[in-house]
């Protein structure tokens, strides 16, 4: 019945003065979204947090990485529940900011309590919930290990959604309200409408599927139609709804149930033409005298409100064929304003003369309206004719005049102008250069002084509450003048102590040689300590040396460093130092002799060596090189023949291969650096059911 209202906001009021209204409709209950159960509610949002924040963490981080770890789950959670619960409590209509046809119709259908109480629930929770997370935020800024931030964490998550399952009975009562609203028809309560009314069965559903282009169930016996039916008409090239409203029975509005209630709730708020049906036939089951009395009763509803009477089933009875009684019990429903008409729905007599008729006494009751409004407002209806001027009722007979001040009041009573003549700063900032170069004097806005002269003073440096000022010397200048020389005379006379305290006996050279010492003294102490420091580059010692100048880097050797030292050659310092620094390798010499002594050790057992037999020792200069040298058993002659030391080689090479496969007890294990395929979907968590265990791997 709205398709053409799906582009309008959630429930927006449309004001019957706007242009707009001549499009339907208002509120469009159908965008509400689904209201999850408690249980879902709760996974949905630990799976978003599980999805969207880091799950890795590790004791060896440091604690404010594990603290910042936790605490952004906890924050993330508590942001979850909030942004679900707050669209909730948006989308769902407020009572009081709806029209009062939705907000009575509301209350009829769902009870007003029960949904405020359930929207009001969701709203304390989304509150209980924000304090929750800032409380653990709060105790996870001091957890000092893995283990408590993970407790306190969990403790978060556990309280927030116990506090989400206590919700259960309001989020299953609000998706079924969501469901129903889902379902009414979209009624704009401030357009051109025709309101059908009267007894059950009596033919205001068939009345309308012969106006409208809607298809309302017609069946033979009552309460077919159980809520408000839409439709829609047109007529003098405008937009017409015709509501089909149930049964209404004659008794005590206390005891009308909800169907009932609908249709009194459309009575009471829609400003519509009013067609109250009529069966003469009483084929409904109910006498002319029970749908008389409830004409007389739903009276006060009508008043303000086209009304028209309609007799129908005039194929069956008509107003002639009634007798006395019967016309004088529809004589009674006669009054102002009040028109009666018959027809037929079976025949379709009569049935577009009372629309039309409706219609007509309808646009002529908006603009009568319109102008009486107007009347009263005294001015001409064309322009404020859909405007009500709401004048104040006068409380009391007090006299509240008008409070002048008297400084102004002495100049109207002088004859003299109001208008200030003082220049304002804006002008004098114009005046002086406009913003940027003018800069207000402060001074003038000054109040209290007992000396008006007093405004522009220099304003008084304070010290310990006392004026500094207070204890300025007038001869000042003078005294610090004094002063200054006194100083310099001083430091003259401190500096001939100190050239007396000088001569210590050395000569000019020995004070410069002194100097160098000390200032290399300073240079090895600041390389030390750089040297100490992680921070530098890993240099060889030959850069080093070359750094600092010192040994053969310059091309010196020790014996002419130890001489500039002022070491002699025949000193046990010099002996001990070319000791240390002697190599501790073989000498050329040394070797020599050796490999001679050798030599000949080698020719003496050749000559002496039996069949069979092999030296006792290798020598150096018959080893083999490396790429031309074999294993030790070889060379050490553990096998009988050339078959069995390739067949041990081959074993041996098969052994280290196997050793290095994938799956070696200790070799070819995944390192870090190697690259890692992760399993995306791991089988125990993607088959099979969930027992009624822990679920501890959220």
């Amino acid at each position: 019945l709205a398709q053409h209202d799906c582009h309008k906001p959630l429930h927006t009021l449309c004001h019957p003065t706007s242009r707009s209204c001549s499009e339907m409709v208002v509120y469009n209950f159908k965008k509400i979204a689904a209201v999850p159960t408690s249980k879902d509610f709760v996974d949905i949002v630990l799976s978003k947090t599980q999805r969207q924040t880091p799950t890795v963490v590790h004791k060896q981080y440091a604690i404010g990485r594990i603290r910042s770890f936790y605490m952004r789950k906890v924050k993330f959670t508590q942001q979850a529940y909030e942004e679900k619960i707050a669209r909730i409590l948006d989308e769902f209509p407020r009572l009081n900011d709806i029209h009062p046809f939705y907000g009575d119709l509301i209350n009829v259908l769902y009870d007003r309590d029960h949904y405020k109480l359930a929207l009001g629930q969701l709203n304390m929770a989304r509150g209980l919930i924000d304090r929750i997370g800032k409380d653990y935020l709060r105790l996870l800024k001091f957890g000092d290990s893995l283990y408590r931030c993970k407790q306190l964490k969990r403790a978060a998550l556990g309280r927030m959604c116990t506090l989400m399952k206590k919700l259960k009975s309001s989020l299953e009562y609000l998706e079924q309200v969501r469901q129903h609203l889902a379902r009414l028809p979209s009624i704009d309560p401030n357009t051109r409408t025709l309101l059908v009314c009267g007894f059950p069965n009596v033919g205001k559903s068939s009345f309308m599927n012969k106006v409208t282009r809607a298809d309302v169930e017609v069946q033979p016996y009552a309460f077919t139609t159980k809520s408000l039916f839409v439709g829609h008409t047109d007529y003098k090239y405008l937009r017409w709804q015709v509501i089909d409203t149930p049964g209404i029975l004659d008794h005590s509005l206390e005891e009308r149930n909800t169907i009932e209630m609908q249709a009194v709730t459309a009575l009471v708020h829609l400003k519509a033409a009013i067609l109250y049906f009529v069966d003469l036939s009483e084929q409904c089951g109910y006498g002319i005298k029970e749908q008389v009395s409830l004409f007389q009763n739903l009276k006060p509803l009508f008043e303000g409100k086209p009304l028209v009477v309609v007799l129908n089933k005039s194929d069956m009875k008509t107003l002639d064929q009634c007798t006395a009684a019967e016309k004088a019990l529809v004589k009674a429903m006669e009054g102002p304003g009040v028109q009666f008409l018959t027809c037929s729905t079976l025949t379709e007599e009569g049935v577009m003369g009372i629309k039309n008729f409706a219609c007509d006494a309808l646009l002529a009751h908006r603009v009568d309206s319109k102008i009486s409004r107007a009347a009263k407002a005294g001015k001409d209806a064309s322009s404020l004719g859909a405007i009500h001027v709401a004048e104040p009722i006068q409380r009391d007979n007090v006299v509240r005049a008008p409070v002048i001040p008297t400084s102004v009041s002495s100049r109207m009573e002088g004859g003299e102008s109001t208008h200030t003549s003082r220049k304002l700063q804006k002008e004098v900032m114009l005046e002086r250069g406009g913003a940027g170069v003018y800069s207000a004097d402060y001074r003038q806005q000054y109040l209290g002084l007992k000396d008006e002269e007093w405004r522009f003073d220099t304003i008084p440096e304070i010290m310990d509450g006392k004026n500094i000022y207070d204890y300025v010397d007038p001869e000042i200048e003078q005294m610090l003048e004094a002063l200054d020389r006194e100083e310099e005379e001083r430091l003259v006379a401190e500096g001939e102590e100190m050239e007396d305290e000088q001569d210590d006996g050395m000569t000019e050279v020995e004070r410069e040689q002194l100097a160098q010492i000390r200032k290399k003294r300073h240079s090895l102490k600041s390389e030390s300590k750089l040297a100490k420091t992680p921070n530098h580059p890993i240099m060889p010692r030959t850069a080093g040396a070359a750094r600092r100048g010192d040994l053969s880097s310059r091309g010196r050797s020790m014996d002419e460093h130890l001489e500039e030292l002022g070491f002699d050659e025949d000193t046990g310092a010099r002996k001990r130092a070319r000791a240390l620094s002697a190599s501790r390798g073989r000498s050329l010499e040394r070797k020599a002799e050796k490999s001679v002594a050798k030599e000949m050790e080698h020719e003496d057992n050749d000559a002496t060596e039996v069949e069979g037999g092999r030296p006792s020792k290798r020598l150096r200069s018959s080893s083999k090189a490396r790429d031309a040298s074999v294993s030790r058993d070889v060379a050490a002659g553990a096998y009988s023949s050339p078959a069995q030391a390739s067949n041990a080689l081959r074993v041996a090479k098969k052994k280290i291969f196997s050793s290095m496969k994938v799956g070696g007890k200790h070799t070819a294990r995944r390192g870090e650096g190697d690259r890692h395929i992760p399993t995306l979907m791991p089988k125990h968590l993607y088959s099979g059911k969930r027992g009624n265990g822990k679920t501890d791997r959220r």
